[in-house]
């Protein structure tokens, strides 16, 4: 209250001194630089470990996850001062897929599921490219869309259908074969996703296809994101000389950050691993 009356005359009403006053304001100031000293080292450390890419929510659920009691207006403060910014995300941008291929287009099952509430209920797959100075790396993944996580992926130097095979075979030994019997694996149009080939593994693993609207990314947009994270913390910060060592860099953030420690805000601001870990406890 000290704006709106003279100290002097608040201190005779709560009845201490101004020497008193004055020794416990100066003392408060001090405990609240030593402490944001303190969160700084915190933050400092905890940026590092999120690869440079925490803006200051994720950066608050990281922090009182080890147990320091601080708010996001104070974190943000401490990260300006300390000149520490995660990483944008760009506008996103609807990508369509060629389509004009004489492959089986499957119905689009995902836009019939009122809600998914459950692991290996729905598994989303898509590819996308990396640029290195030897050509072109192509990404195969399969996301399981509950809890985020990658649980296949594979990498090719073209665009056959092989590797978005891998992908699909990685992701149904990784869920223990009988698990995928009934999942409704969504993608786009691809020619790669329409092929004998991927059809055949489909049916011998009882996995029910779904494929995206003509023109209309959005019904993939859970793949989609993920390849806009991959590429904003990871790719566009990263010059790969080859394609050995794209595959050994995206592979690691994949399996060592992206599923096992990034914090995802849509799963309760904990890694997908955590997030299953949890599930499978109840």
């Amino acid at each position: 209250m000290k704006d709106d009356y003279p100290i002097t005359l608040l201190c005779e009403v709560l009845g201490i001194s101004r020497s008193g006053y004055h020794a416990w304001h100066g003392g408060h100031r001090d405990r609240r630089a030593t402490r944001d000293r303190y969160l700084g080292k915190c933050i400092d450390q905890a940026f590092d470990q999120s690869r440079r890419t925490y803006g200051y929510p994720r950066m608050t659920l990281e922090l009182r996850a080890r147990g320091e009691r601080v708010g996001k207006t104070r974190v943000a403060r401490l990260m300006r001062d300390a000149g520490l910014q995660g990483r944008r995300r760009r506008a996103f941008r609807p990508r369509t897929t060629q389509s004009n291929h004489d492959g089986a287009i499957a119905p689009n099952r995902l836009a019939k599921i009122e809600a998914i509430t459950s692991l290996n209920q729905v598994w989303q797959t898509d590819i996308t490219y990396v640029r290195t100075d030897e050509g072109w790396l192509y990404l195969a993944m399969v996301m399981d869309a509950f809890s985020n996580r990658i649980i296949g992926w594979a990498f090719s130097s073209d665009l056959g259908t092989q590797f978005v095979v891998d992908a699909l075979l990685m992701a149904v030994n990784h869920r223990g074969g009988r698990a995928a019997r009934q999942v409704v694996l969504h993608s786009d149009r691809g020619v790669q996703y329409s092929s004998a080939r991927f059809r055949s593994q489909l049916a011998e693993h009882e996995i029910l296809a779904s494929m995206s609207r003509r023109a209309n990314c959005y019904d993939n947009a859970k793949a989609e994101a993920f390849f806009s994270t991959l590429k904003i913390e990871l790719v566009y910060r990263t010059r790969y000389v080859t394609r050995s060592q794209a595959r050994c860099s995206i592979f690691e953030w994949i399996e060592a950050f992206y599923n096992l420690r990034r914090r995802h805000t849509s799963i309760g601001g904990i890694s997908p691993v955590d997030f299953e870990h949890q599930l499978t406890t109840k």
